[in-house]
């Protein structure tokens, strides 16, 4: 029988079942009447003008001086080569020349695929266009092939996106055009038609007996009906999905181990609305039994027992139970209880060992392991901070045991500096099992840190008050001389430097200038604070005479241990100096409140105040710029020395000679026409005597301040904050001081705009400081202020932390304790905004409506630089 080559038939197979997969416009053009082996003599690319051709030659594993057989399996597979690259829309490949050295001269021939040259959106809002180009950024890439897959994925994105805001019915047509502009390059339209939003009409369930429908929607985080505050309506499959495992973690923690949702189905009502429908079973309610612990050597069973806090009867919570064995947020857990002894590689495993009736027997499976020990401690990312500035703020140390709770106060160290973005603070214990020991790695990002204030602010009859203040609060003194370190100060120590400048050119200026060395000496948190202010009024020319203040003073601040280490103590020694030259302006009135009810304004003199305020707090706040929880207790004291003990009785009792001399004064001012009326007389008299009784001011002065932050849900914050304040006095014959006094009301910041320091400016949303009775009398000897606010973060970006805020308020401030009453308070409520920026601090506004004034409109208040106290 004759045999038969197979190998001819196998390439015409090969050929035609390869052109029928799609590439029909792709072939090898070859005379196949002389077949044979051919040495290739010299290959030639035509197209493919963007492609490394030697790189589209390599590619397809044809060469000069190989030798390739015709037909055979050469050429498909080379044409296959290329085809697989997708860049290419055509392939073909000739044989141009053939010599009797059976030499063979190859032309490829290849029509590139379009490129993408650009892309535009229509029939879509542009805000949505930014966010649109940001999802696409790695699909739709310039000057990229153009492909079906690429186009059906860019859809894809597209869709997920307005899926995101609600839009489910979203369509999308995609126009393909040549680009003018270009060469074989295609420009990519997507007209977007989003439909209407789909809203959730309401969320039913069925078939729950236990628990109200309104409790089961509450733990549905992501998938919220129409008309939830602070929640938008929309469905995304992914989060539904994890809402109804939420819904059932929600029964099991009431003791409902097998609540199952057995059933749930979403349609669109006639309202375009979607209606979500969810049958659960909820089944029987199941109760703690008998807990027995095993492998514990380190605490007794009974010690274990009193930390987990589950007794036998207690419902049946497995969140409560992982909370109590894992970790809860006051530590009375039993992990921490080990964790914070060393014990790095301790394990607790639940059991259970039976289950009778709906009661469940548990055993505690302990493995306690070895203490381990702190190896090293590494800190990333301090570029700015000295390294010595981030350990003496830690609680490991190399050579201790490890402890969690040291890490975990570690990290609000870290976050109450001000220099590192809390959200990115990592920290990470790297265990090394071999020896029993643990690297903590620090994870920092730096953040901008120092602050500059320039504003500028129409103060009505005082015109236009300028301000530039800057403060370092990351300076370093010990590098002035390096000026490597400069940006554009001296960084790295932890130190605060500050200094403000505020005039209007006329009538007023200030000047403060302030240093605190938050680690004096290096060895413990023992801060040093010195500082300088003056501020001075001129309104000789109006006729109101003059006012100058100016104060020197030093602090020691210290971290107690006793009666926890969130207690602080600040002692500040002030002297200040108070100058009045025939005072007269209102915007800050100093009077005295006699005991024939009579007040009398002190306009002349040099009053000196030196004082001794103590503070003790106790502040359990992380995260500064928008604390979430926590709290902020405390107790200041500000006393003057008793001089009054010293002095006689009445010192300040003028003599006939005394009162005939300032009678003498007063009318060499007046001129000598002037005829004084009793009254007159009694007032000079009274002003004279007030100058000499207050020249040395005695007072104790007390302040209680408290707020309470607590985290809602989500971000939603909720804070209450109470302020009260007490100004006393020594001798009853004295009376209360006129200066260092509260005055109540308005933003708490305009005044201290214009350099007014003899008093406390408290601020009261709503109303002007003239909207209390107390302002008339000079300012009040007692307030009590209480604030409840509601805050929400529209972003927590470290270049830009903005939150919202809604508040109710109440306050009030009296003259003589006799006088005051808890329960009497001026009420308000309004909303705001608070921006920080890092390099500018803090900016914001608040706007309240006063319930207990005559006039009926709100207040427009401005946050400058601080928190208004």
């Amino acid at each position: 029988m004759k045999q038969y080559s197979l190998k001819p038939f196998i390439t015409i197979v090969f050929a035609v079942l390869f052109f029928m997969q799609g590439f029909s416009q792709t072939e090898d053009v070859f005379d196949y009447g002389n077949p044979g082996k051919y040495t290739i003599a010299g290959i030639e690319i035509i197209g493919a003008e963007s492609r490394d051709r030697n790189a589209i030659k390599s590619i397809t594993g044809l060469r000069e001086g190989k030798t390739i057989e015709i037909p055979g399996d050469d050429i498909p597979k080379a044409i296959k080569s290329l085809w697989r690259l997708r860049l290419f829309e055509d392939v073909k490949i000739y044989q141009t020349k053939i010599d009797e050295e059976n030499n063979i001269w190859l032309e490829i021939l290849i029509k590139e695929r379009p490129t993408l040259s650009r892309y535009t959106f229509r029939g879509t809002k542009k805000l949505f266009h930014d966010d649109l180009n940001d999802k696409l950024e790695d699909v739709l890439v310039k000057g990229s092939i153009v492909t079906d897959n690429t186009k059906e994925l860019a859809t894809i994105k597209i869709k997920e996106y307005f899926q995101e805001k609600g839009y489910l019915d979203t369509e999308i047509n995609i126009i393909e055009e040549n680009d003018e502009r270009k060469d074989n390059a295609v420009k990519l339209i997507f007209e977007i038609d989003s439909k209407e939003k789909v809203k959730i009409a309401r969320i039913d369930f069925f078939n729950n007996v236990k628990v109200n429908d309104w409790k089961l929607r509450r733990q549905m985080k992501n998938t919220k009906q129409k008309m939830t505050v602070f929640k938008k309506s929309k469905f995304l499959k992914d989060d539904f999905e994890e809402d109804k495992k939420s819904v059932i973690a929600f029964y099991n923690t009431l003791g409902y181990r097998d609540a199952q949702i057995v059933a749930d189905t979403t349609y669109i009502n006639l309202s375009d609305e979607m209606q979500i429908n969810i049958t659960v079973e909820e089944g029987e309610r199941y109760f703690f039994g008998d807990i027995t612990w095993q492998g514990n050597t380190k605490y007794t069973s009974e010690q274990l027992t009193t930390i987990l806090g589950i007794s036998k009867g207690e419902i049946f919570n497995p969140e409560l139970l992982e909370k109590r064995l894992r970790f809860s947020l006051d530590g009375r857990d039993i992990s921490s209880l080990y964790l914070d002894d060393g014990y790095l590689f301790f394990r607790v495993d639940p059991e259970e060992t039976a289950v009778r009736n709906q009661v469940i027997d548990m055993k505690m499976v302990l493995y306690e392991g070895a203490q381990a020990t702190i190896e090293n401690v590494i800190i990333n990312g301090n570029d700015r901070t000295h390294e010595h500035v981030v350990r003496r703020e830690i609680r490991t140390k190399p050579g201790e045991k490890f402890s969690r709770s040291d890490i975990i106060r570690s990290q609000r160290e870290l976050m109450n500096l001000g220099y590192f973005n809390p959200e990115t603070i990592d920290v990470q214990p790297q265990v090394n099992q071999q020896n029993g020991t643990v690297d903590i790695v620090y994870n920092l990002e730096e953040r901008p840190s120092d602050q500059l204030e320039l504003s500028a602010g129409y103060g009505g009859f005082s015109g236009l008050i300028g301000t530039l203040g800057v403060t370092f609060n990351n300076f370093s003194i010990r590098n002035i001389k390096d000026r490597s370190t400069w940006s554009p100060l001296p960084q790295g120590d932890g130190q605060k430097f500050s200094m403000r400048g505020q005039s209007n050119g006329r009538f007023f200026r200030s000047f403060n200038v302030s240093l605190t060395e938050p680690w004096l000496g290096g060895k413990r948190p023992t801060s040093f604070t010195v500082g300088g202010v003056y501020s001075a009024y001129d309104y000789s020319l109006l006729g109101q005479g003059q006012l100058g203040i100016w104060r020197a003073f030093v602090g020691l601040g210290t971290q107690l241990k006793w009666p926890d280490d969130f207690f602080s103590s600040n002692t500040t020694l002030t002297l200040e100096g108070i100058n009045l030259d025939n005072y007269s302006a209102n915007i800050s009135r100093f009077i005295v409140q006699e005991f024939d009810g009579k007040q009398t304004p002190i306009n002349n003199g040099d009053f000196k105040n030196f004082s001794l305020r103590q503070i003790f707090q106790r502040s359990s706040i992380a995260e500064p710029l928008y604390p979430r929880r926590g709290s902020r207790v405390a107790l200041t004291i500000q006393l003057t020395p008793p001089y009054s003990l010293f002095r006689k009785s009445d010192y300040w009792v003028l003599d006939e000679e005394g009162r005939a001399q300032v009678i003498a004064d007063r009318l060499a001012e007046l001129g000598s026409g002037y005829i004084p009326t009793a009254e007159d007389i009694d007032l000079w008299v009274r002003q004279e005597e007030n100058r000499n009784k207050f020249e040395l001011l005695e007072y104790h002065k007390w302040r209680f301040d408290a707020e309470w932050y607590y985290n809602i849900i989500d971000k939603l914050v909720f804070v209450a904050n109470a302020k009260i304040g007490l100004l006393g006095y020594y001798d009853e014959a004295i009376g209360i001081s006129p200066f260092e006094r509260f005055e109540l009301g308005g933003d708490g910041l305009s005044n201290q705009q214009v350099g007014i320091t003899g008093k406390d400016i408290i601020s009261l949303r709503g109303y002007e400081d003239t909207d209390l009775p107390a302002f008339n009398q000079g300012g009040a000897s007692v307030f009590n202020k209480y604030t409840m606010e509601l805050r929400y973060p529209l972003s927590l970006n470290p270049s830009s932390t903005i939150y919202g805020l809604a508040f109710v308020q109440g306050g009030n401030s009296f003259i003589g304790f006799r006088n005051y009453n808890p329960f009497d308070l001026r009420r308000s409520a309004g909303f705001g905004l608070r921006v920080f920026l890092p390099m500018f601090g803090l900016l914001g506004f608040d706007y309240g409506w006063g319930f207990d004034k005559t006039e009926s409109f709100g207040n427009f208040n401005i946050v400058i630089g601080f928190e208004p106290d």
